[in-house]
């Protein structure tokens, strides 16, 4: 039974003295942004709240760090459109200080043998860039994104929704009626917005859905550059290929986003990543949370009756607590923090064998001077339409992708990587030097543990840094000899330095068999766990991961209505 505590103005003013002494409504293990987002709603409707995280600053990979003086990298995620519309209206985020820069353009593709693909300035000009390479392709275009455009329209009731997921443990008569009641509200609204789609849409959307990438756009398209550009969207954190029955689904996860209301626009952020972090933080101390940080939880505390009732921290300090939510991936929960006595057998096989795995390398750049493509012909050093976008290297052909993909399965990294490069710079002043610019390479595929050597090597790591800025140099002459310095985040150092199980940052795979009601796994959808009180609410959970707060806002809705259900 939790105790009833309307407590926000005693959180408020907890200090870090005495936080340990009281026992709190919630305890959240970890400072992401769903687990901020998660503590705010909460204290918001009463709950007393701390947020512990491990490291020395909040925002788990939404974070922005000065690594060399003067140049302010978003270390991990680097571009925002996911976080849900309605938590930046409910949490007022722009008021505590969110300001997001729109591009100029949404994507940049050159190739080698000097044309490029400018995307994302508008109608007329996307018809005309794509119509250098095919004109059917132009006319084509346009109709995909209307497809994808109704298709996220559907998909906005899911990621918003907690999982319908059954009933576990013990229940009254009148409970179980009522959890049926709501399971049945849910699929009754998804079947209604699933017939809205007609029987042509239906069948277009489970094609999507569990097709290859590369069937789907071979059925689109017929220009290997325009494919190439948008495949990107589907392989982006994983190690999946586009060959891959089920990634289209990634394809749509990452264009349901939208800024503010444009569908598909990836914005930077001011003053980098750690910004929306701290906007959310602001919104959450606000409301009461405390947030701690340099604080490690080494275990959640569970009593003989296979409740969770609090934390043990690394020093040895026990907080107590009515209920525990864990931000952190499934796996670090439930085989780490969790005593495996109280967990059944096959719910920790589950968690164990799920796939974890990762390709990406993230490598934040100091610059001296702007990036110039020869392809651009431009003789200015000015920032152009194509400094803003999301700029692709390494992918101007599917053979490009399928075989960056095929090295890593091999057990080698990329020979050419797949690389989604951005200069958050060029419209954000506020990270770096005048005059000197931040680079942002998002680069495929790295095997967690190589074949050819180790992560742990320092000239097997500058090999592969010196890989993906001799790339760059091809297209963009002078950006080797352009380079201050640099931070490289690997799949273990992601794992070590973030707490990313794998490297992997959608906190587990994003197949088809890990989404929805398999997310984290099977019976265990809806937030709750096998230990009673105990919530999970980070991007292990559904909806997926990306920055899109959706699971710290549904695991907040699941906590409260059992909180009501015990206290009406």
């Amino acid at each position: 039974m939790w105790r009833r505590s309307l407590t926000t103005t005693t959180a408020a003013v907890t200090t870090a003295s005495n936080f340990r002494h009281k026992k709190w409504d919630a305890l959240v293990i970890g400072g992401g942004h769903n687990g901020l987002i998660a503590a705010t709603y909460l204290a918001r409707s009463g709950l007393s709240v701390a947020v512990l995280e491990r490291r020395h600053l909040i925002g788990g990979a939404a974070v922005t760090e000065e690594l060399i003086p003067g140049f302010k990298f978003s270390r991990c995620s680097y571009l925002l459109s996911l976080l849900r519309p309605q938590i930046i209206r409910e949490l007022e985020l722009k008021r505590h200080g969110l300001k997001l820069l729109k591009p100029m353009a949404s994507s940049f593709t050159p190739t080698l043998d000097g044309r490029y693909l400018l995307l994302g300035q508008s109608d007329e000009q996307d018809y005309l860039q794509i119509s250098k390479f095919s004109k059917k392709d132009a006319d084509a275009y346009f109709r995909y994104e209307a497809q994808l455009q109704k298709f996220c329209n559907f998909m906005d009731f899911v990621l918003d929704s907690p999982t319908p997921e059954a009933l576990h443990g013990s229940a009254s008569t009148v409970d179980r009626l009522k959890y049926k009641l709501e399971n049945s509200k849910f699929w009754a609204q998804l079947l209604r917005r699933t017939l809205s789609l007609g029987q042509k849409g239906i069948v277009d959307l489970m094609e999507l859905l569990l097709s290859p990438t590369s069937k789907v756009l071979d059925k689109w398209f017929e220009s290997n550059l325009l494919k190439a550009t948008l495949a990107g969207d589907a392989i982006i954190g994983s190690m999946m290929n586009i060959n891959t029955p089920g990634s289209g689904y990634v394809l749509l996860h990452h264009v349901v986003g939208e800024t503010d209301g444009d569908r598909n626009i990836w914005s930077h952020v001011e003053g980098g990543m750690g910004a929306v972090s701290l906007a959310i933080s602001k919104a959450a101390k606000e409301a009461g949370v405390l947030i701690e940080t340099n604080t490690e939880v080494l275990k959640v505390m569970v009593e003989d009756s296979g409740r969770a009732n609090g934390v043990l921290l690394a020093d040895g300090t026990k907080v107590h607590s009515s209920i525990v939510l864990s931000n952190a991936t499934p796996y670090k929960t439930f085989m780490e923090l969790v005593p495996h006595d109280f967990l059944p057998v096959e719910f920790l096989r589950a968690i164990k064998y799920s796939d974890y795995s990762s390709g990406t390398t993230k490598i934040n750049i100091a610059v001296d001077k702007l990036p110039q493509f020869h392809c651009c012909k431009l003789n200015n050093k000015e920032v152009g339409p194509q400094h803003t976008a999301t700029i692709h290297i390494g992918c101007e052909s599917m053979e490009e992708i399928r075989s960056a993909c095929q090295d890593a399965c091999n057990g080698l990294p990329s020979r050419r990587p797949v690389m989604e490069m951005t200069i958050p710079s060029s419209l954000d002043t506020t990270i770096s030097p005048p005059g000197k610019h931040v680079i942002s390479l998002f680069t495929q595929y790295t095997p967690y543990k190589p074949s050819n050597g180790s992560w742990d090597n320092a000239e097997y790591r500058e090999s592969y840094a010196k890989r993906c800025f001799d790339l760059i140099d091809e297209h963009a002459p002078g950006f080797c000899s352009s380079i201050i310095g640099y931070d490289m985040l690997t799949p273990p150092d992601l794992e070590r330095e973030i707490g990313l199980t794998g490297g992997n940052i959608f906190h587990g795979a994003m197949g088809l068999d890990s989404l929805f009601l398999m997310r984290p796994v099977k019976g265990w959808s809806n937030h709750k766990t096998p230990i009673r009180d105990l919530y999970l609410c980070g991007s292990g959970t559904h909806p997926g991961g990306g920055v899109t707060g959706a699971p710290g806002r549904n695991a907040a809705r699941v906590i409260l209505n059992d909180f009501k259900k015990h206290y009406q």
